[in-house]
């Protein structure tokens, strides 16, 4: 088969869609005035802020005073953690999260834990899962926040947020989720789900890089990160970008909108390429085989290295990844698979495969033809 170019790399991140684009522009130019301004060139701005908080609070079934923005995932997760330890200390110093959240989460757990506040890392099972019954056992009388992601970027193992939230409600815990991976990809509805706080980040979903927003319910306390102008109705300062808002807010409208359609075609060539690659002797698919985000194939080969997978799979015009793209440069073994029990051996030799609807039919066929090839060249060597 003739060389393609095939990008599926999806999960670090998106391309931005032409209606984000086309939504953004006249935010560079014409509308270029700060939001906070109080003449009319302002007022346009800060309508367009407003609307497009609307709009993100509508894919998400919040409330628009409920939806603060920020500079992407890792400020949200960041904000989230530190901002409701801050605001409830008084009550206790206990925090409750999982072995394989995103850096994001892990990295402020530790930097909290050092600052004196107490962090139980829950085990994933084999699948990267967690149950409700875990979360009750691990629950204290001095826990204030639980943080659990709703799926995984690594392995793509989609978590059971509502049973897992009710549990902290229970106990008058707040809950927080890192959704940026699954905001866009799978239907979410806060209120259904009981959730307390969740972030977000654009570029996940064909928005931009740079910007993302954190889902604050309504009569959760949380202090600032970031301290100056008194932006975000004061919770969170600097002057907004309002062309990145403005192309968010576009681009989760699109991929809400068009969801189920979108998913029946990513799932179908997301399945299609599990079954080829578990053919390749050695090969093992690594995360909930069954409850997993739609466009997330995550494999692991018995005694290979990711990087020497990766970067001939990119010589030949595949375009993918080993891990998150925070962790891709790591020499180390995966930390997500061994925390599900996996094998150094095996946690070193990864590949994640992630589609989404810009990918075709005769992109998987070429996957499925120069994986296989490959894997067998490395091993030869």
């Amino acid at each position: 088969m003739e060389k393609r170019i095939v990008y599926v790399d999806n999960a670090a991140t998106t391309a931005l869609s032409d209606k984000a684009l086309e939504a953004m522009l006249p935010y560079f130019g014409k509308h270029y005035a700060n939001p906070s301004a109080i003449h009319n060139y302002g007022s346009d701005a800060k309508a367009a802020l407003e609307r497009s908080r609307r709009l993100i609070a509508s894919a998400i079934g919040a409330k628009n005073n409920e939806i603060f923005f920020t500079s992407g995932g890792t400020e949200s997760d960041n904000w989230a953690l530190r901002g409701i330890v801050e605001a409830y200390s008084h009550k206790g110093k206990h925090i409750i999260t999982t072995t394989v959240e995103h850096n994001a989460v892990v990295k402020t757990t530790e930097a909290l834990e050092k600052q004196g506040y107490e962090v139980t890392y829950l085990p994933v099972d084999k699948y990267g899962r967690i149950t409700p019954e875990q979360l009750s056992d691990a629950i204290r009388d001095d826990t204030i926040l639980v943080s659990i992601m709703m799926a995984n970027n690594e392995i793509g193992t989609i978590l059971p947020i509502k049973e897992l939230c009710d549990v902290a409600h229970k106990r008058n815990v707040l809950f927080h989720t890192d959704a940026v991976q699954a905001v866009g990809h799978i239907k979410i509805n806060v209120r259904e789900l009981g959730i307390d706080l969740l972030s977000i980040s654009a570029h996940k979903f064909q928005g931009p890089k740079g910007v993302g927003a954190l889902f604050v319910r309504i009569g959760r306390i949380i202090s600032p990160l970031m301290y100056g102008g008194g932006q975000e109705r004061g919770s969170r300062s600097g002057t907004e970008n309002v062309p990145g808002i403005v192309g968010m807010a576009a681009a989760l409208e699109d991929a809400v909108l068009d969801m189920d359609d979108n998913n029946k075609k990513i799932i179908s060539m997301r399945d299609r390429i599990i079954q080829g690659i578990l053919k390749i002797s050695g090969s093992y698919l690594t995360g909930d085989p069954e409850n997993r985000l739609p466009g997330h194939a995550a494999f692991a080969f018995e005694g290979l290295d990711k990087k020497p997978i990766v970067t001939t799979l990119s010589k030949a015009g595949i375009h993918a990844s080993s891990a998150s793209a925070c962790s891709a440069g790591s020499v180390k073994p995966s930390r997500i698979l061994l925390a599900t029990g996996a094998s150094e051996s095996l946690a070193y030799g990864t590949l994640r495969i992630t589609l989404n609807e810009y990918n075709s039919e005769e992109d998987i066929d070429y996957l499925l033809e120069t994986i296989p090839s490959v894997i067998s060249t490395l091993r030869m060597e």
